[in-house]
């Protein structure tokens, strides 16, 4: 659910691309974006031959066994931190890159000593330091084999995190909590408010009085998670989907608990 996805439907093609360019060379310029590709490179490969497990945030993810995680590394997504209240779960590293998510979690990113992989939106609202990596989000329909340069959001973190895990040498990545299906119905990409509970992620304040959140684009991130799977797969890698039911088969689904033991 990316913003600059959803632009790009509602601007004039040649202004959204010297939009786009504009937005290449301030980030390329910037301080900040020598850092953190300096943080990038030196993790490129360095899980070789590894597994990880993406923590995505549907309602199943409370019907996944988080223990078995313990020895795993982790990708958590967005708010992943609402879970810790009622968890002794904490991820490897967490993904966000709505521009929405990012200012809404914002004290909970400057607070936080656990990795941070950020869109660089995110310099607006997080103060940077040695546990946060900024991102450049580029429109091209690309899956980023090395993230130092630019990713494509591909209308949903959980395929950024996808890339991140190819990026770090992961053979081996599964998905939970990935349900791939929304209670709340609407125009793909549209900005909405939040009503008082949210059905849609595993904790019914993720998006919830008023807050601004996009209504997902099931079809675009579904064709991006196929995207995902080709190139895993050319690269001899593999992506299963462990969640507890949900909508998305677009990888081979397999128990949590044999993932981990395999």
């Amino acid at each position: 659910m990316a913003v600059l996805n959803s632009q790009r439907a509602t601007i004039n093609p040649y202004r959204y691309a010297t939009l786009e360019l504009l937005r290449r060379l301030k980030w390329d310029l910037s301080a900040e974006s020598w850092r953190s590709r300096d943080r990038l490179r030196s993790c490129l490969n360095k899980h070789s031959a590894q597994r990880a497990v993406i923590v995505c945030n549907g309602p199943s993810l409370l019907r996944s066994d988080l223990s078995l995680l313990r020895t795993a590394f982790t990708f958590g997504l967005n708010k992943i931190n609402l879970l810790f209240a009622q968890s002794d779960f904490r991820p490897a590293c967490i993904v966000s890159v709505n521009p929405f998510v990012i200012e809404q979690n914002q004290h909970f990113f400057n607070s936080t000593d656990i990795p941070l992989f950020l869109d660089s939106v995110g310099t607006r609202h997080v103060q940077a330091r040695k546990n946060v990596t900024f991102l450049h989000s580029a429109s091209q329909v690309k899956f980023a084999r090395d993230c130092s340069i630019s990713i494509y959001q591909g209308y949903t973190v959980t395929f950024v995190a996808m890339q991140l895990a190819f990026h770090m040498g992961f053979e081996r990545v599964a998905l939970i909590g990935c349900d791939h299906n929304f209670a709340t119905k609407g125009p793909p990409n549209k900005t909405v408010l939040a009503t008082a509970k949210d059905e849609n992620h595993f904790d019914p304040k993720y998006f919830s009085d008023g807050m601004r959140w996009q209504l997902p684009d099931l079809s675009s991130s579904e064709a991006a998670y196929s995207l995902a799977r080709v190139v895993f797969e050319e690269a001899g890698r593999k992506i299963v989907n462990c969640t507890e039911g949900g909508n998305l088969e677009v990888f081979e689904r397999c128990r949590l608990k044999d993932f981990i033991s395999a």
